[in-house]
Parts: structure tokens; C-alpha cells; sequence
């Protein structure tokens, strides 16, 4: 593929921007009636198969973690999503923007990401209502 055509592909898919690479095992954890149905669809088109959820009993490549305010413990979340990564993988936390419902602070997601031993690699807008942070998990 072209440069130019990676390009097109970015702006046309956003999950395209994430680094996700054909062939990985993406475990999906959090999901609810308000993800990002196009994120979603866009993730799988990269991988080239559907993305596996939380019963998935293998390590995985990435792990996409939707997570609102509400929904528990955000260090916790994190510990759990790191165990079922392959070693050297990375966890998308993604989380509502401002002013949306389930909306946590980006100095909250750095604590719980460093409380966790996590190292915060990037933020990025990738959806309409979502921000995604990338979050490198440490080498076992």
C-alpha cells in the first residue's frame, strides 16, 4: 500500500491511527450499548477477524478497554487487563470525552495507569464521544 493510501486509510479509519496491525488478537472488555459501533467495525477491518471478548481464554496482542466513571475501580481495571496481555502488549483505555457522561479526569488516568505500572504513551481523540489513552504494559 502507498503512503498515500495510508494516509486515506487514517482519515477514513480511525482505528487505522491506533497501530492496530493485521493478524493481532484484540480482547475487548467494557463493552455497552455506548461504544463506538465505527471504532469498533474499523478495529476488526485492520485485524482482519472479529475482536475477541472477555471470556477469551488466551493472552491477547491489545487489549481495548472501554471505561466510564461508573464503572468501578480504574486501577483495578487495569491490573486485570495487563494479565491477559501477550508480554510487550498495550491496553487502549478509552474513555468518554468531556462533558460526557462517564467522563474521568486525565490526572485520574495517569495515577491509575502508574499505579498499575503502566507507562501512558499517548491521548488521542478516537471517536466522536471517546478519547483513547495508550498505555504500554511493563516486560514480564
Amino acid at each position: 500500500m502507498s503512503a498515500t493510501a495510508d494516509h486515506a486509510e487514517e482519515r477514513t479509519n480511525p482505528a487505522a491511527r491506533l497501530g492496530f496491525e493485521p493478524g493481532q488478537v484484540v480482547q475487548e472488555i467494557g463493552y455497552d450499548d455506548d461504544v463506538d459501533q465505527d471504532l469498533r467495525d474499523g478495529i476488526e477491518s485492520v485485524i482482519g477477524q472479529d475482536l475477541v471478548d472477555e471470556d477469551y481464554d488466551d493472552v491477547a496482542d491489545v487489549v481495548v478497554l472501554w471505561f466510564r466513571d461508573e464503572d468501578g475501580d480504574l486501577t483495578d481495571a487495569l491490573v486485570d487487563a495487563i494479565g491477559l496481555l501477550e508480554d510487550g502488549g498495550t491496553i487502549w483505555l478509552l474513555t468518554p470525552k468531556t462533558g460526557r457522561d462517564g467522563y474521568i479526569e486525565p490526572s485520574d488516568i495517569q495515577d491509575a495507569a502508574q499505579t498499575a505500572g503502566l507507562s501512558q504513551a499517548r491521548s488521542i481523540s478516537v471517536a466522536q464521544d471517546w478519547s483513547g489513552t495508550k498505555l504500554a504494559a511493563p516486560r514480564r
